[in-house]
């Protein structure tokens, strides 16, 4: 990444030959008006793919000339969620909003070629004529009243400081373009009413600058969102006014919900920090967008950047609206957790701890608990869907002062069909005492002493297993009963048997 720099010149006759051959050249330009939507994260992140696999520039441009939404903390937030996603970018950031003089020389210039021209029309004359299309049912476009006006009457107005937009004159006929994700398609100019260039305040549209810049840059693909489409034809026209050849096209397919409409915030998160936030790790992120739309075609699911890289084409892009899964990403997440190494996985967890106040120094000290620290981790890492579910798995781990998941209580030591509280204790006071005599308190020396223990009793294991799992750690489902209490230790797993028993001499049996 390199520092932010103004948005750069044009070439200075916007000649054909501004796109050099064999060079791909991309863009991400997000608008700075909110946080990055993951949808935007998928088009960067298909942007750098394919720059990647074919050896070509990733360039960010911030396309801030909406001055009244744009921010410097949305800017912010766009560039921390591309670094924290590592879609690192080769040119940029350029700021458009630093290019504006730029922009309107370049509709002047337009204007002096006689292929746009000034409008003098109020905003209210053509709110009138909109809505008085609109009441006798026939769809409504610009009129060209001001192409109409001779060029001394344009004169006589442009004396007096009549205010006055730009617009381009839309040609008549068909505009096509081979579209990289949908194939051929076509608008009829008759559709498009004369393009809006500059506004009558001086400033200018998303469609000039846009075209502008991406000349300037000398963009050969433009890979953005369905959502753009309808601006692509304009697009289209205005780098042939300028006599630059078009980048080549893709529309991707918008995101959807689970309902199958546009993803929105009523389904949950949908900015990319939302996501870091809540535990899931940028690699994981990573690889679920790429494979939101596209697919490699032989079914793999995880896979490396570099295998992305080498596999990813944009006809490979389905057509349809993708599907975001909560659920898929989630499990996605636990097996990029999985794969990690403990070690790496307690520098990620070590701010939830602090957060929780489960946080000590010597967790990291080579001579105080690491060792043992890691081990727990690595116990609790192969059930961790996200980085926030070890805060709370540590827990009993890490401190003694924890509470019994209602369920748990419910289905393990309340029920009558365990016996009720009262059998329950009986099993736990004689667990207690088979575990504090056993000779090796290690994984098979324990399970050992309790499988003994319940066929002595002529009771099945479970009986004993489930509630001791709810003494040690309060909940109902855990890694390895047996692993957890060599982890704890004996001293600390006979205390916590203790605990449980005097809670359940407190509890009435219910109904399960």
């Amino acid at each position: 990444m390199r520092g932010e720099t103004e948005s750069p010149s044009p070439p200075g006759d916007g000649a054909a030959d501004a796109i050099p051959p064999g060079a791909v050249r991309v863009r991400f330009a997000p608008s700075p008006t909110g946080f990055l939507h993951v949808g935007g994260a998928r088009t960067a992140l298909f942007n750098w793919l394919f720059a990647r696999r074919h050896g070509g520039a990733f360039i960010l441009r911030i396309e801030d000339t909406d001055l009244n939404r744009s921010t410097e903390q949305s800017v912010q937030t766009i560039l921390d969620g591309l670094a924290w996603l590592e879609i690192g970018w080769d040119e940029g950031p350029f700021f458009q909003s630093r290019g504006v003089e730029a922009h309107r020389a370049f509709a002047r210039r337009l204007v002096a070629e006689g292929v746009a021209y000034p409008c003098f029309c109020s905003p209210e004359d053509l709110d009138r004529k909109r809505q008085a299309a609109e009441t006798a049912g026939a769809a409504w476009k610009y009129d060209r009243t001001c192409l109409r006006l001779d060029s001394a009457e344009v004169m006589d107005r442009q004396a007096v400081g009549v205010p006055a937009a730009i617009r381009f004159k839309v040609p008549e006929g068909p505009i096509a373009w081979d579209d990289l994700v949908h194939g051929p398609t076509t608008f009829d100019s008759a559709v498009i009413e004369d393009i809006v260039l500059l506004r009558s305040d001086g400033s200018p549209t998303y469609n000039l600058s846009c075209v502008h810049d991406d000349i300037a840059m000398r963009i050969t693909h433009v890979i953005r969102g369905d959502d753009h489409i309808s601006n692509t034809p304009k697009q289209i026209l205005l780098y042939r006014a300028a006599g630059a050849i078009p980048p080549r096209f893709g529309h991707l397919p918008l995101i959807l919900g689970t309902d199958k409409k546009r993803l929105s915030k009523r389904h949950g998160a949908v900015s990319v920090t939302e996501y870091r936030d809540r535990g899931i790790l940028p690699e994981a992120l990573f690889n679920f967008l790429a494979l939101l739309g596209w697919s490699p075609g032989d079914g793999r699911e995880k896979m490396t950047r570099a295998e992305m890289t080498a596999a990813f084409s944009l006809e490979a892009i389905n057509r349809k609206g993708a599907v975001f899964d909560e659920q898929k990403l989630e499990w996605l997440n636990s097996r990029y957790i999985n794969d990690l190494d403990p070690g790496c996985l307690a520098d990620r967890v070590r701010e939830d701890l602090k957060a929780a106040g489960l946080w000590s120094a010597e967790l990291e000290s080579p001579g105080g608990r690491r060792d043992w620290y890691l081990r727990v981790i690595g116990t609790l890492k192969a059930r961790s869907k996200v980085i926030g579910d070890f805060a709370r798995d540590l827990r009993p781990f890490l401190s003694d002062e924890f509470d019994y998941a209602p369920e748990a209580v419910v289905k393990h030591l309340a029920g009558t069909k365990g016996g009720g509280p009262a059998a329950v204790a009986r099993r736990m006071r004689d667990l207690r005492a088979a575990l504090a005599e056993a000779h090796e308190f290690t994984e098979p020396g324990t399970e050992e002493a309790l499988r003994r223990l319940a066929e002595s009793k002529g009771e099945a294991a479970a009986a004993y297993i489930h509630p001791l799992r709810v003494a040690l750690v309060g909940t109902a489902v855990s890694p390895g009963i047996f692993a957890i209490l060599t982890l704890i230790g004996r001293e600390r797993a006979l205390a916590r048997i203790d605990r449980m028993v005097a809670f359940l001499e407190t509890l009435p049996a219910v109904q399960v």
